[in-house]
């Protein structure tokens, strides 16, 4: 089929049932002129200085002597640059790194009597670079690599002694370089040609960056008042450039989640056309399904269909109604919903039977994990290392140089205590500026907890691990051992926590870090407060501050705190380390003693404050606390996190999760979903049935409502911000695909770290279906080839690049702190154990050797996984136990158990587990053989636009240069891989003349959705 400008009917109809509800909105801004952050590079707003204003901290320098700033009628206060030699603004290097494409827009006022110059440059050199220039005749923008050349030119100069809003745009997808003068296309557009990525790489290097003057400062300085000037990593629509424009005029920047309608730029398809198998449909079964009263049912996302009689077709996925409140299912009754399957005239319904509301036991745990250091990741059958072992090492290997004195950096700066000689500050997110410095020391400390853990293999390396732990811990604990006490005797100071006063010489609260803003008063903190940063973080949050980067605003302190405290208690978990859980009781002291004061409305509030409120896991780490200690005061602490709203709808507790309604959609995704691992773990403590069910319902909503093919979720195009749920389930293709990127990769992570938790209490195998999933085509996918760089978003728009960074671990963001810890204990879930040390879950198919020292035996698993499509496991001892080994939801083919060399008759059904029970004896072997087959997964409201699987292995097409359009391919229905060719053994298959490969090792260009025709091929 052809792409269309056209909606498809069906689709039309969906989205209008779809949007009956309102999404839902979080307290607090986050959506610059309805662009989402994670598309905004820098931001220079030069009101008094040149700083970065976005979360990057891309800090300009001025390169001839103090910037000058004066007052402006219009914009309050800018930078005047005086158009002389060398007095231009210089961006810090990598300021364009992990470029795709790139759009610069700036408020210029050019004074009467000037020509003009160079707005910016960014090159090289003459021969290389971008750039805009004016004089008296007009300006021109131009993008000049080598021989190759595009430029927009306008031949009428800018007005003097009037405010210009100037944007360029060069779209690398769209091949298309264009200017806007005042939110309008100005000039005739240019056509780039080829693949200008490697451009932009280049300007991430060596490069000069210049605002106000060329890369050769001697020629054209720029005389002229400049104000918000931006560069952003995507391609601004006319739309958005139309946003900025106006916002400012009207002096409104930020702007809701919810209030701007999304950029509508993915390709659309004809009408009324049903896709794939759903073309072949003639009808799809009703259902069934009974709920106690106060909750919504759980539906089924996949129904049995009937095809034509030549057909076999998979279930049908159905999208049904998802209301933001469970009146319906109030009291007993019964009520009928209507599903959708998309492009066709088939509305399926779902009978529900409300029954009297009885208390129901929720499910005890079950089974528990095995030690880091009780599972070693193995060499394949070949003797080759594998995905696993090469990732693990590369991160392993650059982890034992890191200096710890780096990840203390900001804490002895936080309490003004001097650095030792050689130290040297982490960047990006821990840099001086940032308001969230000190995450990346809790995901180190817990890295290296896990690193000591995993290298048992290796007793030098792990020696390493241990003393870099037990020094972070020795200096933490002298650190938070001068908070809340006096200096001296006599001395003052405040140890109460709740009584924290404002800041030496100040009038209130700020969050100030700067050398000459910070408070360095310890004494005054109250007892046990460790952190990065002074208290005024946590303060302001109760106050009402919002996201941002100025004083006034505030960046997710107990975010930083979560992982400052998930990786204490991993040390002490694992080594022993009694200081290290004396941190920690004592910072959740101090946050129990601030929050328990605290009315239930501010703190629905506050965990409902966009970013601001972001917790990370405090729920989860503090039922922890409980759980090691046995201090109920932890346990309360942790359920002081309970985001009321989410979990429960409202303080009456009428609705939310724990009633099974979705009041998620349209929220920031990484911000709720460490909140539901706490969830999880609050069940484990308390035994509240709710905790569970808000668990068990949010993973079944993310994985079957919000998930893409590689495991991840977020990346919404409404609201517009890469790093949120879709405005409403079910539509990924209307909603997901942000041109700002997808499947934030830590939200991924705690996807699986959720899916653990949950299978330790039912042994469903769709979790570790999904688990294996997102391991194999998320977390291994999100690694750079030859170092352990890695990705934040996974774009998996056509054509895409996965951008890696911080290789040496000096700089980190969310994601760059969770993959320190994803490739450090990416054995632990291959096996888990029964409570009662009765049975064994072998759950994924991965070399490795178990050593279940309760039981005196070993597990041996053989195998070349996923390069063939059998593994054997060994039993080295003897005893009595149950054996549970995972049938994979993929293995249609069939599943064969051997023992011993002699085929068992059981039954194994795709999606279970099938149960072994006998005497082992040392040496019997187990070989499960699943014969691998080709199949798709469709997006649930475009299901052409689908990817391409061999077994539990998703294919990438490997393209050679940027495309707007889906790949095309066209697959036999009867059998998909009829016209496939390739190599099972390598993974390397080709279609139409185009390679495909795993994805875990695509580091060019690549497509993971393509447009899927399917078409019987003539017997």
């Amino acid at each position: 089929m052809k792409a269309s400008s056209a909606l498809h009917l069906s689709m039309v109809f969906l989205m209008l049932w779809l949007f009956a509800s309102p999404a839902l909105a979080q307290n607090g801004d986050q959506i610059l002129d309805g662009i989402g952050e994670t598309g905004l590079v820098a931001r220079y707003i030069f009101k008094g200085d040149i700083k970065d204003w976005s979360r990057n901290n891309l800090h300009a320098t001025y390169k001839n002597g103090a910037a000058s700033f004066v007052k402006d009628k219009q914009f309050g206060e800018v930078v005047m640059l005086p158009g002389q030699k060398n007095a231009s603004i210089s961006l810090p290097e990598g300021t364009l790194s992990d470029m795709e494409s790139i759009s610069i827009s700036c408020w210029v006022y050019l004074p009467a009597g000037k020509g003009g110059g160079y707005l910016f440059d960014f090159g090289t050199d003459s021969n290389r670079h971008f750039y805009l220039s004016m004089d008296k005749a007009g300006w021109t923008s131009g993008l000049k690599s080598g021989r190759y050349k595009v430029s927009v030119e306008n031949n009428q100069a800018l007005e003097p002694g009037h405010w210009q809003h100037l944007v360029v745009v060069a779209d690398m997808a769209a091949k298309s370089f264009q200017a806007y003068l005042n939110g309008e296309p100005a000039g005739h557009p240019g056509q780039l040609s080829g693949d200008l990525t490697g451009f932009l790489d280049n300007l991430s290097g060596d490069a000069r960056l210049h605002i106000g003057s060329s890369i050769n400062q001697d020629n054209s300085p720029l005389a002229a008042r400049l104000h918000d000037f931006r560069i952003y990593r995507i391609a601004l629509t006319s739309q958005q450039v139309g946003a900025i424009y106006t916002g400012a005029l009207n002096g409104e920047h930020q702007s809701r989640v919810n209030q701007h309608k999304m950029e509508d730029d993915l390709p659309r398809f004809a009408k009324g056309q049903p896709e794939l198998y759903n073309q072949y449909l003639t009808g799809v079964e009703d259902v069934s399904v009974t709920t106690q009263a106060g909750d919504l049912p759980r539906l089924p996302s996949y129904v049995k269909g009937t095809y034509r009689k030549d057909i076999e077709g998979p279930l049908v996925r159905v999208i049904w109604p998802t209301p933001t409140d469970n009146s319906q299912a109030a009291k007993a009754g019964t009520y009928t919903l209507t599903g959708q399957v998309p492009g066709t005239e088939l509305h399926p319904k779902a009978h529900i039977h409300v029954v009297d509301s009885k208390a129901i036991p929720a499910p005890a745990l079950s089974l528990v994990p095995f030690g880091l250091d009780k599972v070693r990741l193995d060499a394949d059958r070949n003797g080759h290392p594998t995905k696993f072992i090469e990732n693990r090492d590369k991160f392993i290997t650059v982890l034992a140089k890191t200096d710890p004195n780096s990840f203390l950096y900001m804490f002895r700066h936080a309490f003004g205590r001097p650095q030792p000689a050689g130290a040297e500050p982490l960047g990006v997110w821990d840099s001086k500026d940032c308001k969230l410095r000190g995450h990346a020391t809790g995901h180190y400390l817990s890295a290296l907890a896990q690193a000591y853990a995993s290298t048992g293999y290796d007793p030098a390396l792990q020696a390493i691990f241990r003393q870099k732990m037990t020094y972070m811990v020795e200096v933490l604990d002298t650190l938070a051992g001068l908070s809340g006490r006096p200096v001296k005797a006599g001395s003052a100071y405040q140890a109460d926590p709740v009584l924290v006063p404002v800041g030496p010489g100040k009038s209130d609260y700020n969050s100030d870090l700067s050398d000459t803003g910070i408070r360095h008063d310890y004494w005054n903190w109250g007892v046990g407060f460790i952190s990065a940063y002074p208290p005024d973080q946590f303060i302001m949050l109760e106050k009402g501050a919002k996201y941002g980067t100025q004083p006034d605003q505030i960046w997710a302190p107990y975010y930083t705190l979560h992982k400052i405290l998930a990786g204490l208690l991993e040390v002490y978990k694992v080594t022993g380390n009694k200081k290290a859980l004396h941190i920690a009781k004592a910072m959740g002291d101090w946050v129990y003693d601030r929050l328990s004061k605290l009315p239930q409305q501010t703190l629905i509030k506050m965990w409902n404050t966009y970013i601001a409120g972001e917790y990370g896991g405090m729920n989860d780490v503090m039922a922890g606390l409980y759980e090691v200690t046995g201090e109920k005061k932890y346990l309360k602490t942790a359920q002081l996190f309970d985001n009321i709203r989410v979990f429960y709808g409202d303080s009456t507790h009428s609705g939310g999760l724990a009633k099974n309604v979705d009041l998620f959609r349209g929220l920031h995704a990484n911000q709720h979903i460490p909140q539901i691992v706490g969830s999880i773990e609050t069940y484990r403590a308390t035994g509240d049935p709710d905790y569970y069910k808000i668990a068990d319902n949010f993973w079944y909503k993310a994985v079957n409502d919000y998930m893409y093919s590689i495991g991840g979720v977020a990346g919404a195009r409404n609201p517009a911000n890469a790093e949120c749920f879709i405005s409403q389930p079910s539509t990924l293709y209307e909603n997901g695909f942000s041109a700002g990127g997808q499947n934030e990769t830590c939200a991924t992570y705690n996807m699986l770290k959720l899916t653990d938790d949950l299978f330790m209490f039912g042994q469903d195998a769709a979790l570790m279906d999904y688990y294996e999933r997102a391991l194999y085509n998320d977390i291994l996918a999100s690694v750079a080839e030859n170092s352990p760089a890695n990705t934040y978003h996974i774009p998996l728009r056509p054509a895409s690049r996965k951008q890696f960074g911080n290789a040496d671990m000096t700089g980190f963001t969310c994601c760059n702190g969770t993959a320190l810890e994803s490739s450090t204990k990416l054995q632990n879930s291959i096996y888990f154990k029964g409570k009662d040390n009765q049975s064994l879950y072998v759950n994924l198919y991965i070399p490795s050797t178990l050593d279940w020292a309760d039981k005196q035996i070993k597990v041996v698993q053989s195998t070349s996984f996923p390069y063939e499509d059998q593994t054997d496991l060994t039993i080295q001892g003897k005893g009595n136990f149950d054996l549970y080994v995972r049938v994979p939801g993929w293995a249609k083919k069939g599943f064969t158990i051997k023992i011993n060399g002699k085929v068992q008759q059981l039954k194994a059904t795709p999606g279970t587990y099938v149960k072994l029970s006998r005497s082992w004896k040392d040496g019997d072997r187990v070989t499960l053989i699943m014969p691998f087959q080709f199949h798709l997964d469709p997006v649930m409201d475009q299901p052409n636009i689908a990817s391409l699987f061999y077994g539990p292995v998703l294919l990438a097409a490997q393209e050679t240069e940027p495309r707007t359009q889906w790949r095309d391919i066209t697959l036999d229905p009867d059998d998909l891989g009829k016209d496939i060719k390739g190599d099972p053994r390598k993974l390397r298959f080709e279609i139409g003349g185009v390679q495909f490969k795993p994805f875990y090792d695509s580091y060019e260009r690549y497509s993971v959705y393509l447009n899927v025709h399917l078409q019987p091929k003539a017997q």
